[in-house]
């Protein structure tokens, strides 16, 4: 007998296993390492949201996989207020562990099979491909509705079906931004196929040259859910990756089939982080506070590393910068690492990355105001 999901076999190398001994060189530096890598938030958890956090520490009962209504009316809050959404009511929000969780167990969760395709992007987060891989999917790549339409022509001649498309706007790691007719484009050929498109916003708030817009927004979607998905997280915005908390929403029908489902296997956010995502949700200030934040180290890192010979590519949202020094991704952080400084290779997103690195604003004002004189 053999035990094991064969699933599980198709998976790559988790990527960041070999960033390991550029580190440690970057780490040799007499001034320490200024880690730009993985992009993890490094300022506090705002004191609203801790202390709503400290408050719930008494919850002896299992929380519900719906969430609590306030949770729920929180998120439909800001969508309203923050985003400009209106199409959404209550019984169309879900809260996840986070956003790479139902990101990873999507296709899964919505009964995907070895018969059916994903789309990502070509440049993309590597969890999309992953949690395809896990349903046992196929996994290509396409950026707009007519690549996408070729794809679906091409998956349908082998007996398979094109059935998931993710979208990333703002994307990781370009900092690409969607306008809102690329999204509406691409919703309405979803629609016209009947192929579920899913949009990962995690940094929609996080807008620097443009405004990112929602693909739940009713300039994109007009006043339907249907065939649309949006993963949002409170990791970044709101400090609070430590936490795990986000939320799904979008078509009802695949809401409702998402929420059955993790009802029977226990995925759900504990009640004191859906109490602290509440008050996350409902206060806008400590997201104007931390976006100012990282606009400031925007500017610095931008600079630091044109001043030194580098090509930023889109980044217009996000927290990350795109940037190039027209050789392979795995010199530029060798060369990185060598000064201190440790960055993500571009190839971990896709063969188009070979060329660039992502450079992420996670790091304190200090670090980042030292980077500079690292590269000069």
């Amino acid at each position: 007998m053999s035990y094991g999901n064969p699933a599980a076999r198709s998976l790559p190398d988790f990527p960041w296993d070999r960033l390991v001994p550029f580190a440690d060189i970057a780490r040799s530096h007499p001034d320490g390492i200024i880690d730009l890598s993985i992009g993890t938030p490094v300022d506090p958890t705002p004191s609203v949201i801790q202390a709503a956090l400290a408050a719930a520490t008494d919850a002896p009962g299992y929380p519900t996989t719906v969430g609590l209504p306030e949770l729920r009316q929180a998120a439909l809050g800001w969508f309203r207020r923050c985003l400009g959404v209106t199409a959404l009511d209550l019984d169309a929000i879900i809260p996840t562990i986070g956003s790479k969780e139902i990101v990873a167990w999507l296709p899964t969760l919505l009964g995907l099979t070895p018969r059916d395709a994903v789309a990502i992007p070509t440049t993309a987060y590597p969890t999309y491909d992953v949690g395809a891989r896990i349903a046992g999917c196929a996994v290509l790549t396409a950026d707009t509705s007519d690549e996408l339409e070729n794809l679906r022509k091409k998956v349908e001649a082998t007996g398979r079906r094109l059935a998931m498309v993710w979208v990333n706007s703002p994307s990781n790691p370009t900092g690409r931004v969607l306008t809102v007719d690329e999204l509406r484009t691409i919703v309405t050929w979803g629609r016209t196929h009947e192929v579920l498109v899913v949009s990962d916003e995690c940094y929609l708030e996080l807008g620097w040259d443009v405004t990112p817009t929602s693909i739940l927004h009713p300039t994109v979607i007009g006043d339907s859910l249907t065939g649309v998905l949006a993963v949002h997280s409170l990791s970044k915005r709101s400090n609070l990756a430590g936490y795990r908390a986000g939320v799904v929403a979008g078509d009802k029908n695949l809401i409702a089939q998402l929420l059955e489902i993790r009802k029977h296997a226990g995925m759900i956010l504990s009640t004191p982080v859906q109490r602290a995502a509440i008050a996350a949700f409902n206060d806008d200030e400590h997201v104007a506070v931390q976006r100012e934040r990282y606009r400031a180290r925007r500017d610095v890192l931008r600079s630091a590393l044109t001043t030194a010979g580098f090509d930023i590519h889109h980044s217009n949202a996000g927290l990350y910068l795109w940037a190039t020094r027209g050789e392979h991704c795995w010199q530029t952080v060798e060369w990185l690492a060598q000064r201190g400084v440790l960055v993500a290779p571009g190839s971990f997103y896709g063969a188009a990355g070979e060329q660039f690195v992502r450079v992420a604003l996670t790091a304190t004002d200090e670090r980042i105001g030292r980077i500079s004189a690292r590269l000069s």
